[in-house]
C-alpha cells in the first residue's frame, strides 16, 4: 500500500499508529486506521493512480500548499527542483522512544513513533529518476544524505527507510514521481537479517565479493561504472530484479563521499533507464538499505529494485520461497542490450 498521498495528506497530525508484534515471526506490523481514509485505498484495480485525475497535482510547481512548509528544498521556494514534505497520514509520527507493552500472553504492542516524509525529487509530472541529469542525480542523493542525518540525530529513530513506489501496481497513489522517507523506532527484521548475512560472511564483505565475482564474466551485470555496479543478482526472486551496489565500501549511506553518492545516483538512474527501455513505464518498488543508525557492525549500503511484472501468490506468501520465471542471466542480457542516452 502506498504511503504518500495528495495535498490534503501533507499536514502532520498526532500519531494514532500502533506497532503490533507478530509472535510467529518476531516482526512488527504497523496498524494505521486513519490511512484507510485516503481516497485511493481499497480502490478497484481498474482505477487510475489518482482517485480524482481532474484535481491539480499537489506535487507540481504552482500547486504548493502554503500551510505545508517544506522540510528541505533544493532551489528556491518559487523555483524549486526538489522538496521534502511532511505527510498528513503518517505511518510513523511522534518523538517517543519505543515503549513495548504486553497486553496478555501473546499480544505485544508499542506506539509507532517516528517520522514519515514525502520526497518530491523532480518538478516534472512526467519525469522520473530515469530522466534526471547528472546534477539532479547528485542533488537527489544529497537530499537523502541530509534527511538521513537529520533522522539519525533524533533519539527515537533507529532506522530510516527510503523508498520509491512507481505505478498503482507498486502501491503509488499519485503519478507524479516521488519517494518516501520513514524514520522508524525499531530496526526492521529485513535489515536485521541482512546484518546477520554480513556477519556470517567472515573475513570480507559479501557485497564487495559479489561485485568481484560478477566482474569475472559480466553475465549478470547491467551497468558498471567507476562508482557503482548494477546486477541482476544470482539469487533473484523476481523477474528483472536488480541490485545497485556502490563500489566504495561504506556501512552507512550518509558516510559515503559526495562523489560516491553522485555516482550511485547516476547508476540508479541508468538502471531504471534500461528497465524502461525494455518495459516502458513499468511499475516498480525501489528501496535503499543502509546500516541502522548507531549500528557499527559489518554492512555495505545498497539499493534493491523490484519491477512489478508478476504477482506474489499463495506459495510465495506461505513459504517465503520466491518463484522467478526469468533467469537473472537472461534478464541482465536483455537489459544490457538496450542502449540508453548519456546525460
Amino acid at each position: 500500500m502506498s504511503l504518500c498521498i495528495g495535498t490534503h495528506d501533507l499536514v502532520s497530525c498526532s500519531s494514532v499508529s500502533q506497532l503490533r508484534l507478530n509472535p510467529l515471526t518476531g516482526r512488527w506490523v504497523t496498524v494505521v486506521a486513519e490511512r484507510a481514509m485516503r481516497p485511493t485505498d481499497f480502490a478497484s484495480r481498474t482505477q487510475s493512480v489518482e482517485a480524482d485525475p481532474s484535481r491539480p497535482c499537489p506535487f507540481c510547481p504552482g500547486h504548493e500548499d502554503p500551510n505545508v512548509p517544506a522540510l528541505h528544498t533544493v532551489g528556491t521556494a518559487d523555483e524549486w527542483r526538489m522538496r521534502v514534505l511532511p505527510n498528513l497520514y503518517p505511518a510513523f509520527a511522534g518523538d517517543d522512544s519505543l515503549a513495548v507493552r504486553n497486553l496478555g500472553p501473546v499480544h505485544t504492542m508499542a506506539e509507532a513513533s517516528g517520522t514519515h516524509e514525502v520526497f518530491v525529487f523532480t518538478p516534472h509530472h512526467r519525469g522520473g529518476i530515469e530522466n534526471l541529469d547528472d546534477q539532479a542525480c547528485a542533488e537527489m542523493m544529497g537530499v537523502l544524505k541530509q534527511r538521513f542525518l537529520d533522522h539519525a540525530a533524533r533519539p527515537n529513530i533507529r532506522y530510516t527507510q527510503a523508498i520509491v513506489n512507481h505505478g498503482r501496481e507498486a502501491g503509488a497513489s499519485l503519478s507524479h514521481p516521488h519517494g518516501q522517507l520513514l524514520g522508524l523506532p525499531f530496526v526492521p527484521g529485513e535489515l536485521l537479517d541482512e546484518e546477520k548475512a554480513f556477519v556470517r560472511f567472515e573475513g570480507a564483505c559479501i557485497l564487495c565479493a559479489t561485485v568481484e565475482a560478477e566482474a569475472v564474466n559480466n553475465e549478470r551485470v547491467v551497468v558498471a561504472t567507476d562508482d557503482a555496479v548494477v546486477i541482476c543478482p544470482f539469487w533473484s526472486g523476481q523477474p528483472y530484479e536488480m541490485l545497485v551496489i556502490p563500489r566504495r565500501h561504506d556501512q552507512h549511506m550518509p558516510s559515503a563521499s559526495d562523489d560516491s553518492l553522485a555516482g550511485f545516483g547516476r547508476a540508479l538512474r541508468d538502471a531504471l533507464a534500461h528497465l524502461n527501455r525494455v518495459f516502458p513505464d513499468v511499475a516498480f518498488n525501489l528501496v535503499l538499505h543502509t546500516a541502522p543508525h548507531q549500528h557499527d557492525g559489518p554492512f555495505h549500503w545498497h539499493a534493491h529494485l523490484w519491477p512489478k511484472l508478476t504477482t506474489v501468490a499463495g506459495f510465495e506468501r506461505g513459504t517465503g520461497v520466491m518463484i522467478n520465471i526469468v533467469p537473472p542471466e537472461q534478464a541482465a542480457a536483455e537489459l544490457r542490450s538496450v542502449g540508453v542516452s548519456s546525460r
